[in-house]
């Protein structure tokens, strides 16, 4: 059995620092609009103080699980800590699952009982916060975007779509005193967070489940294991991903000579590697005579 895989663990360290970054910048902003809320009586700045803080805490969690992705293999964790980006994604969409409720559940109260806001605080600390946001996104949008960065970036997003919401609101109020414009806005931010959440936390379940990444196509690797010279047909075939940066494959191959195998492996891992960006690859060399006995033994029920 021969086993090839490269660990990439630059990225993971490029995320940690802009995680760091983008935790210290939320952190701040949220005890800014939080006491602005409070004195400009404003729910809804008071809310998306909470929601920054919760994000906050998010992205700590996103950092942490990047540091200790870093981690090197050891005997009890032999592929390593990657998969940590992971369960920081899956908690991540889970938070913003329980953002979105809570959206829901102060909109509707907002319908019922519009609050009397000062327009004019809640138009520049919203516009204030768009534009911490979108440094925060774009500073996140500079690493690599693995499951852990985007889970993060999707906090990010949900605080820049809740500055939006907050400054069209107190724009719309200042100029026509609608305060119902407040609560609407918030259903309609809550369901693009929704879907967007929903959507993370479907990939994050095919990553833990080990399926085969949405980029690769098992019967079009197989295929193509087969064409290289020296092979007659491969099977077992399994691709998983561990984390965003390393996908790993296992297979038998059979082979017609086992003294030309050296060989064929090299040219096998270089294909898996150049065309279909499989790093990691543990492959299990058969004679073709050995593969035949085996099928006729199947097919005699032995």
């Amino acid at each position: 059995m021969h086993d090839h895989g490269h660990h990439h663990h630059d990225p993971q360290r490029s995320s940690t620092k802009l995680l760091v970054g983008a935790l210290g910048a939320t952190l701040c902003f949220a005890g800014v609009e939080a006491l602005s809320g409070w004195w400009a009586n404003s729910l809804a700045l008071f809310s998306d103080a909470g929601h920054m803080l919760t994000d906050s805490v998010a992205l700590g969690l996103a950092a942490v699980a990047a540091r200790v992705a870093q981690r090197p293999a050891t005997v009890k964790h032999t592929f390593g800590l990657e998969r940590m980006e992971a369960l920081a994604a899956a908690i991540n969409a889970l938070l913003m699952l329980a953002i979105v409720a809570g959206i829901v559940i102060g909109a509707v109260e907002r319908l019922a009982a519009p609050p009397r806001v000062r327009a004019g605080a809640v138009i520049l600390v919203g516009g204030m916060g768009l534009v911490v946001n979108l440094v925060v996104a774009w500073i996140l949008s500079r690493g690599e975007r693995n499951l852990n960065v985007r889970g993060a970036l999707l906090h990010v997003m949900g605080d820049l779509l809740g500055s939006v919401a907050a400054l069209a609101s107190g724009v719309v109020i200042w100029l026509t005193g609608w305060s119902l414009i407040d609560p609407v806005l918030s259903l309609l931010i809550g369901a693009l967070i929704l879907f967007s959440s929903l959507n993370l936390l479907r990939e994050v379940l095919h990553v833990l489940l080990e399926g085969v990444p949405p980029d690769l196509d098992l019967r079009a690797v197989g295929r193509r294991m087969a064409r290289v010279e020296g092979v007659r047909e491969v099977h077992d075939l399994h691709i998983w991903t561990i984390s965003s940066s390393t996908t790993a494959l296992s297979a038998h191959v059979v082979i017609e000579d086992l003294g030309v195998w050296h060989g064929v492996l090299t040219d096998l891992l270089q294909v898996l590697e150049r065309e279909f960006g499989i790093g990691h690859a543990t492959l299990q060399p058969e004679p073709e005579i050995l593969a035949r006995v085996a099928v006729s033994d199947i097919g005699h029920g032995r």
